[in-house]
C-alpha cells in the first residue's frame, strides 16, 4: 500500500499502485506536510547544486526548470517520459545509421602459413607431436590452434599449439582427425604446412562487423509494433516469429497504457520535433478536436486487417515504424551515403522514392491541423494499442480537489481527457503531462479498480454517449466504409499487379516463394540500408501495387557480397529468411546467362575474362573458359591455333550474385561503351532460383549433386534447417550421410566424387 498527500484535504488516500513520475508545479506548500510523491524529485538537492532545483518553499524556479521550459510544457511537466522518448529516438538512429551501415567493414587480412615441416615423433605418454624443419615464425605462438595440410593432401586438421621453439614445434594430437591425415601422421610421411587460419575459410566480414555492430537487434522497434505482425501473419496465413514480441509490447502496454506510443516510437517523436519546429507557427489550418477524423485510426486499421484477411499486405504503407524506417531509408541513408562515400555512390531515386518521402512529409504535415494529429487520429498501429487499452490495469483518475482549470485538456498531447477532466482510456498514453501541469495535484496514475476521492463525472457536461461523443452511427457507418475500402484494394491490388512470370524480380538469398515474399514483406527498407553497395533497391510498379517498394536485386549496380547475410538478419517477418553463412552461400537467388550474340568472345568481337575472374574472385567458380571457333581441316581435325576462349556458366554452382553482370556493366556498357547492355544477366524462374519456406540449402544441394532434387525445389522444404540452429561444417563432402537404395546409384555418385574430389575453393563441397 502506498498513500497519496492531498493538500486540500489534507489526508490521505490509500492505493494499491502508483505509477506517477512526473515534475509536479511548483506551488508554495507553507507547512503542510510534504507529499511523498515529491522524495524522488528534491532528492535532486542532494546531487546538484541549490541553484538547479526549485524552491518549493519560495516558490523560486532553478535553472533546471528553466531550461525545460523553454523546450516546452512536455519536457516542463513531463521530463522523465520526454527523456525516455528521446532515450528511444536516439536508439532507432544509431540502430538504422550505425549498426545497419556495412562499410565499416574490412576483409580479414591475408592468411599466414608456414611450410617443410615434418613429423619428429609422436609421444606416447602426453599424445604430443613434435614437428621439425620449417620456419619458426613470430606468429606461431599467438593463435591457439594452427591448421595443418600436409602436402599433396587437401583435407586439414586443427592442432592445438602447447609451444614454438628455434626448431621444433610441439602441437596436441587433434581431437578431429581425418583418417589420411591420421595415417600420415602416424607413419611421419610427408611434409605439412601450417596455417593461422582454416584454409578454406569463406569470407564472413560483413556478417561478422554486423555481429559485432548489433548489440540490439536492427529489427526491434519493427519487431514491437504489433500491426506488422498482426497483419503479415494474416496475410500470409502462418506464424510470424514476430507475433511474440508485439504480444510482450501489448502486455507491458496493459500497465502503461499506449505505453509505445507516449514512450517509444520513433515516428511519434518525429512528429513531435516537426510541430515544435514549424507545425505550431502554422495556426490557419486548425481545426477542432471534435470531427469526423476522430475515428480514421480505427476505420484504417480495419481496412487493413481486411485486406490482410484477404493476402494482401497493406500494413506497411500506414505501420508506425514502416513509414519512419522507410522515410529514413529514402530520405537519410543517400545523406550519409554521398557525405561519408560519394556522391557518385547514391543510386539515382525513381518514382517509388519520391512517392514514399511524399506519403511521409504528408504524415508530418497533419500537424497543421493539429499537433500529434496522425498519433490522435490516423495511426493504425496506434489503434491496435487504443483496444488493448480496454484491458488495462492501470488508469489516470481525477480526485475531488480538481478545481476545473482546464489545463489538463489544454496541455495533453493525444487528446486522451474530456471536458469534465476525466479519461478517455483509449487514448491516454500515460505521459502524465497534465498531471504535472495540476495545479492541485489532483491527478494520480494508479491501479483502474481505484475510486477513492474521486471527482464527479459528467460535471461540467461532456455530451458524450457511451460510444464516445463520435457516436454510434459514425462509428458503424465508417466501420462499414473502412471494411468496403479494404476489399477494395485487395481486389485492385490482385488485379492490377501481383507475381508474373514476365515479371521476375531477382530477390534476395533466402527470400520465400513470392506469392508469400509479398505476403510476409512489410516494405520497412531495413534490407536496403543493411545492404553493402546499395545491392538491393526498391522495386517500382512493375508488379503493379503488390510489390511496390519490395527489394530487388539491381545486379547492373552491384553484386551481391559473397561475406554478407544481413538482409535475413533484420527482416522482421520472415519475409528473408536469416541464413547463416554456410547456407547464405549455396542459396540460388537467380542463374547467370550469357548472352552469345553480345558476348565480346562468343560473338568474335574482341576478348573478355571479366566475368570469369570476377566469378573466381568471389569464390563461386561457376564461370569457366569453353573453346569456340575453332576451324576443322577437310579431314574433320581441329586445326591448331583456331579458336578461342570464352565463358560458360556451370549452373551447378551459380548462385545468382550478379557480381558478373556488375563488372561486365560496369567495364564493357558504361566506361568503354562497347556494349549496350551486360552480356550476361542474372534471370529468375523456375529451375533457376531457391526460394524455401524453411529446410537447408545445403542440404538440397547435397541431393541435387546426388541426382535426387525434387524439381519444385521452389516451393518444398528440404532438409531441417532451421534459423539459428547449428549446420554441419561445410568442409566435409556434400554426399555425407546420404543413403542409396540403388548400388549402382552409389557407383555412379562415387565415380563423381572421384571426379571432383574435394575443392576447398567450391562452395558447394563438389
Amino acid at each position: 500500500m502506498s498513500y497519496w498527500f492531498n493538500p486540500k484535504r489534507k489526508s490521505r488516500t490509500e492505493d494499491m499502485l502508483r505509477l506517477d513520475h512526473f515534475l509536479p508545479s511548483l506551488r508554495r506548500l507553507k507547512n503542510q506536510q510534504q507529499p511523498p510523491y515529491l522524495d524522488s524529485v528534491l532528492k535532486l538537492r542532494e546531487l546538484l547544486p541549490s541553484s538547479l532545483v526549485s524552491n518549493h518553499q519560495t516558490k523560486q524556479r532553478g535553472l533546471l526548470r528553466r531550461w525545460l521550459r523553454r523546450l516546452g510544457p512536455s519536457w516542463l511537466y513531463s521530463p522523465n517520459r520526454r527523456m525516455v522518448q528521446s532515450f528511444a529516438f536516439i536508439l532507432f538512429l544509431l540502430s538504422f545509421f550505425y549498426t545497419c551501415w556495412p562499410y565499416n567493414a574490412r576483409p580479414a587480412p591475408e592468411p599466414q602459413s608456414t611450410s617443410g615441416w615434418s613429423v619428429l615423433r609422436l609421444e606416447q605418454n602426453t599424445g604430443e607431436l613434435i614437428f621439425t624443419g620449417g620456419d619458426v615464425v613470430d606468429w606461431l605462438g599467438e593463435p591457439l590452434q594452427v591448421f595443418g595440410v600436409r602436402d599433396g593432401q587437401e583435407s586439414f586438421a586443427a592442432f592445438p599449439v602447447i609451444d614454438s621453439q628455434s626448431e621444433q614445434l610441439r602441437l596436441s594430437l587433434p581431437s578431429e582427425l581425418p583418417e589420411s591425415l591420421f595415417d600420415d601422421l602416424l607413419t611421419g610421411k610427408g611434409q605439412w604446412t601450417f596455417h593461422d587460419r582454416q584454409p578454406d575459410l569463406w569470407p564472413s566480414h560483413y556478417a561478422d562487423n554486423f555481429g559485432d555492430r548489433e548489440l540490439l537487434p536492427a529489427d526491434t522497434f519493427l519487431v514491437i509494433d504489433p500491426l506488422v505482425s498482426l497483419s503479415t501473419a494474416l496475410a500470409d496465413r502462418s506464424w510470424v516469429w514476430s507475433l511474440g514480441c508485439a504480444g510482450i509490447i501489448l502486455a507491458i502496454c496493459f500497465i502503461v497504457p499506449r505505453g509505445f506510443c507516449g514512450y517509444l516510437c520513433p515516428l511519434g517523436t518525429t512528429i513531435d520535433l516537426f510541430d515544435w519546429l514549424i507545425g505550431k507557427r502554422v495556426k490557419r489550418f486548425r481545426v477542432e478536436g471534435d470531427g469526423w477524423w476522430v475515428h480514421i485510426k480505427y476505420y484504417l486499421l480495419a481496412g487493413t486487417l481486411v485486406a490482410a484477411s484477404m493476402g494482401v499486405l497493406v500494413s506497411g504503407f500506414v505501420s508506425a515504424i514502416p513509414v519512419i524506417t522507410r522515410a529514413a531509408l529514402f530520405v537519410g541513408e543517400p545523406l550519409q551515403t554521398g557525405l561519408m562515400r560519394g556522391w557518385h555512390l547514391t543510386p539515382k531515386p525513381g518514382f517509388e522514392q519520391y512517392l514514399s518521402v511524399f506519403l511521409f512529409l504528408m504524415v508530418l504535415c497533419l500537424g497543421f491541423f493539429r499537433e500529434r494529429f496522425w498519433c490522435k487520429y490516423v495511426c493504425p498501429s496506434g489503434a491496435v494499442f487504443s483496444i488493448s487499452n480496454l484491458l488495462r490495469w492501470t488508469d489516470r483518475k481525477v480526485e475531488d480537489s480538481c478545481i476545473h482549470c482546464n489545463k489538463c485538456v489544454e496541455v495533453c498531447p493525444f487528446d486522451a481527457i474530456k471536458p469534465d477532466f476525466t479519461t478517455r482510456g483509449t487514448d491516454c498514453t500515460h505521459c502524465q503531462t497534465c498531471a504535472g501541469v495540476c495545479p492541485t495535484h489532483a491527478i494520480k496514475f494508479v491501479e483502474r479498480g481505484n475510486l477513492v476521492q474521486l471527482k464527479v463525472e459528467n460535471d461540467p457536461p461532456t455530451h458524450e454517449t457511451s460510444l464516445g461523443r463520435r457516436g454510434f452511427l459514425s462509428l458503424a457507418g465508417g466501420g462499414a466504409a473502412a471494411s468496403l475500402g479494404g476489399v477494395s484494394v485487395a481486389l485492385a491490388t490482385k488485379a492490377l499487379g501481383g507475381p508474373s512470370p514476365s515479371v521476375l524480380p531477382i530477390r534476395p538469398p533466402g527470400t520465400v516463394p513470392e506469392d508469400s515474399f509479398l505476403d510476409l514483406c512489410i516494405r520497412c527498407g531495413e534490407c536496403f540500408k543493411v545492404c553493402p553497395n546499395n545491392v538491393l533497391q526498391a522495386e517500382g510498379f512493375e508488379q503493379g501495387l503488390a510489390g511496390l517498394w519490395t527489394p530487388k536485386v539491381e545486379a547492373d549496380w552491384a553484386g551481391c557480397e559473397s561475406s554478407c547475410n544481413a538482409c535475413g538478419q533484420v527482416c522482421p517477418t520472415g519475409a528473408i529468411r536469416a541464413l547463416p553463412m554456410e547456407e547464405k552461400r549455396v542459396a540460388r537467388m537467380g542463374l547467370a546467362i550469357v548472352d552469345e550474340t553480345t558476348c565480346l568472345p562468343h560473338a568474335g568481337t574482341g576478348d573478355c575474362d571479366l566475368c570469369v575472374k570476377e566469378c573466381q574472385a568471389a569464390g563461386y567458380d561457376a564461370i569457366e573458359y569453353l573453346q569456340v571457333g575453332t576451324e576443322v581441316d577437310d579431314q574433320g581435325a581441329p586445326v591448331p591455333g583456331s579458336g578461342y576462349l570464352a565463358p560458360v556458366v556451370l549452373e551447378d554452382r551459380c548462385v545468382g550474385c550478379g557480381l558478373c553482370q556488375t563488372r561486365c556493366y560496369a567495364i564493357n556498357v558504361k566506361e568503354h561503351g562497347l556494349l549496350g547492355r551486360s552480356a550476361i544477366i542474372i534471370e529468375a524462374g523456375e529451375g533457376k532460383e531457391d526460394r524455401l519456406h524453411v529446410g537447408s540449402y545445403l542440404e538440397l544441394r547435397r541431393k541435387e549433386s546426388a541426382g535426387f532434387a525434387d524439381p519444385s525445389r521452389n516451393t518444398e522444404a528440404v532438409g531441417d534447417f532451421t534459423p539459428g540452429k547449428s549446420l554441419p561444417s561445410t568442409n566435409e563432402s556434400p554426399f555425407t550421410d546420404l543413403e542409396f537404395s540403388d548400388d549402382d546409384a552409389e557407383v555412379a555418385v562415387g565415380e563423381e566424387i572421384r571426379k571432383a574430389g574435394d575443392d576447398a575453393d567450391n562452395p558447394f563441397g563438389l
